[in-house]
């Protein structure tokens, strides 16, 4: 009974990986890319820059981002 169980999973599986290189075959579109807030950006930065200063706290001196025209 185990053994053909067995083989019918094995021809499904075969049959839809065949089929599924045909030009006909049905497609799923893309889920668009989830977009992330600058908030979410800004709390990751922070964990990591407190994380990184726990380890290390002396070895890089925190630097200023450059703004254009000041």
């Amino acid at each position: 009974m185990l053994d053909l169980l067995h083989v019918k999973l094995a021809d499904d599986a075969t049959r839809r990986h065949v089929l599924s290189a045909r030009p006909d075959a049905p497609t799923v579109p893309d889920r668009p890319p989830r977009q992330r807030g600058v908030a979410m950006r800004r709390a990751t930065v922070t964990a990591l820059r407190r994380l990184a200063d726990r380890i290390s706290p002396d070895a890089v001196p925190v630097r200023r981002p450059y703004v254009p025209g000041t």
